[in-house]
């Protein structure tokens, strides 16, 4: 094997060693003096984490699949190397040749939540990089932002060079030969990003200025280059069928936490759920031929030995040839005893017969989102569910021998009152009483409904981007609310009810909604020690309501306040095609409780119609696929 940057001695003294020493099956090595480009990807957390990451792998095989780069992986160092790193002053570096990061022409960092923020100074620092972009220098790699959060990027703004907004397989390419380009000519990288920022999704905030009103909400975006676009269209795929694909995704050597072969099966969401940021910056829906899912699960399950096979979208129930996948995967593999896992089905399409059939190899507890207990708050929220739904939906789990239900619940949406509140258990109890309908004797023992909530949080590009927020004390009070409820009910021994922490609720609301001047509180939050935000037990909430106000800003600024109509949104820099007149007639309908159609029933006039240079009265259902060529 080859030898690691790390000695022995570090290896044999930190937890779970096999997370630095790459090598792992179908990881790719190449000849550095070979190659033009080196790229090197990061996943901001733990190995565990990020090696679960489809993204990653997608990137991974997009990247190698060209002979003029080799990209690597990084991820962030657990608690026990960090400090060995800090003492030793090991470089940070890249598991599959294992030099140092600064090394490197490109460092990619995927950002998949908010939380994660002081992980990407951590990945910085360790490289022996400055933080901020305005310090680096030519003889550094060039960082690059990509991912969900950098539709609203403004509070990491000053760390990236430069941030790509939308689909990876649609730019890269293009981006990776300007770099050559320019290498060839003679690399400036000021040059270079004014010629990025020229090209459709790229974001270099280094040329662009924010004018603050004196209220601390944004007067206007100022260009300070006249490469600098405005607003930045996100990349967007129509085809997703043709796009690469990893069919040898790397297999790590310790489990991970999606330990599965991961079967992309659409991208984007027909649904409207006024909450779902995912729902509106991946719009349209799209689909990616049966044939070629078919194809990919043979290549994927024998290029990795894994035994399980996830079906990976929005809403699994809404892609069209489900119940044919899932009955190809079955009878394909079932000598080889692979599970099959149907995550993201709706409650009110999931089919008996396929119910039956995944249950044939492995059952589980069956997994549903209502969000909202009350028809009325389900409503609001354009959740598309009724009581009938859910309770059938469940009555079918049941009759297909699941006696586990999960259920998962938000707390603190707009308009929320008692009465919805008390329907969250309510509800559970309904669903337990419908098995215990079923006769004693065709029971398999008890049932057991664990109902789940988290806290509202409002989200860039969503109809709530205008919502207020509640304090952490008022999301805790309601959460022992409903517990109580929870106990007054029938069928309180079936029953469980769990809820989430409030305070990294209320920081994630600052970071998704803020503006550029938190950058100085997310770096003092990490000069504190602050690391692995997103994991509870390493969370401090004290010392980001410390560094906010050190900064002369308030929580309540960023949370507490609804929105007017007219103001400008930190985000309003990216155009994701789904316009804002839309999301703000969405957010009145929320309030007056009035649902929308979802894009198989009827075009609602988002914008993406336009987009795609569809008409509206061409779009789905009559053409078979929604806002694209069918």
């Amino acid at each position: 094997m080859r030898k690691t940057a790390l000695s022995d001695e570090v290896l044999m003294a930190v937890e779970k060693p096999a997370r630095y020493i790459g090598n792992e099956v179908n990881s790719v090595m190449k000849d550095k003096d070979k190659v033009d480009i080196r790229f090197a990807m990061c996943f901001p957390d733990v190995y565990e984490i990020g090696m679960s990451h489809l993204g990653i792998q997608i990137l991974y095989n997009l990247f190698n699949a060209r002979e003029d780069t080799w990209c690597e992986r990084i991820y962030s160092p657990w608690f026990d190397l960090d400090q060995k790193m800090r003492d030793d002053n090991i470089p940070l570096f890249a598991l599959e040749s294992q030099d140092p990061v600064i090394d490197f022409d490109f460092l990619g960092i995927t950002i998949q939540y908010e939380m994660c923020y002081t992980n990407i100074l951590q990945i910085l620092d360790l490289a022996g990089m400055p933080l901020r972009a305005k310090d680096r220098d030519e003889s550094y790699p060039l960082v690059i932002g990509g991912g969900p959060c950098v539709y609203n990027a403004e509070p990491i703004a000053d760390f990236f060079d430069f941030f790509y907004i939308g689909e990876g397989e649609t730019s890269y390419d293009e981006l990776l030969d300007l770099y050559k380009d320019h290498k060839r000519k003679g690399y400036s990288k000021k040059a270079f990003l004014e010629a990025v920022a020229q090209m459709p999704g790229m974001y270099v905030p280094s040329l662009y200025q924010v004018i603050y009103h004196e209220d601390g909400t944004i007067q206007e975006f100022v260009k300070l280059s006249e490469t600098a676009q405005f607003p930045i269209k996100r990349l967007m795929a129509s085809d997703v069928s043709t796009l690469p694909y990893p069919k040898a995704p790397v297999v790590p050597f310790i489990k991970a936490t999606q330990d599965r072969v991961v079967l992309e099966i659409q991208r984007g969401c027909i649904r409207g759920c006024r909450f779902c940021q995912a729902g509106m910056i991946y719009r349209p829906a799209r689909e990616k031929d049966v044939e070629v899912l078919k194809e990919y699960a043979r290549e994927m399950l024998k290029n990795t030995g894994h035994e399980e096979i996830s079906l990976s979208s929005l809403s699994s129930s809404d892609y069209h040839a489900l119940k044919e996948l899932v009955t190809f995967l079955i009878e394909e593999f079932k000598d080889q005893g692979i599970n099959v896992s149907l995550p993201s089905l709706r409650i009110d399409a999931f089919a008996l017969d396929v119910m039956s059939k995944v249950q044939d190899v492995k059952k589980s507890s069956m997994t549903f989102a209502p969000e909202a207990g009350s028809q009325r708050l389900r409503d609001v929220i354009n959740k598309g569910l009724t009581r009938d739904d859910i309770l059938n939906g469940a009555g079918e789990a049941f009759a297909g021998g699941w006696t586990k239900v999960k259920l998962y619940f938000m707390l603190g949406l707009p308009t929320e009152t008692t009465e919805d509140m008390e329907a969250i258990s309510e509800l559970a109890d309904a669903i337990a009483r419908r098995y215990y309908e079923i006769p004693k004797d065709e029971r398999v023992g008890k049932c057991q409904i664990t109902a789940s909530s988290s806290f509202f949080i409002p989200k860039p590009f969503t109809p709530f981007q205008w919502a207020p927020m509640l304090t952490r004390e008022e999301y805790r009070e309601k959460a022992r609310f409903v517990k109580e409820t929870f106990n007054q009910q029938l069928n309180r021994k079936s029953l469980r009810y769990q809820y989430h922490d409030p305070e990294t609720t209320i920081i994630e609301g600052v970071l998704a909604r803020g503006d550029r001047r938190l950058s100085k509180v997310i770096e003092g939050v990490y000069r504190r020690g602050c690391l692995f935000e997103s994991w509870t037990e390493h969370f401090d909430y004290q010392v980001w309501d410390e560094e906010i106000t050190r900064q002369g800003l308030t929580i309540d600024f960023y949370n507490r306040r609804e929105r007017g109509s007219d103001e400008i949104f930190p985000w309003d820099l990216i155009d994701i095609g789904v316009t804002k007149g839309f999301l703000m007639n969405e957010w009145e309908r929320a309030r007056e409780g009035k649902v929308t159609l979802n894009c198989k029933e009827s075009c609602s006039g988002c914008g993406m119609a336009k987009e795609m240079g569809v008409a509206e009265e061409d779009s789905f259902p009559k053409r078979g696929a929604i806002c694209v060529e069918s």
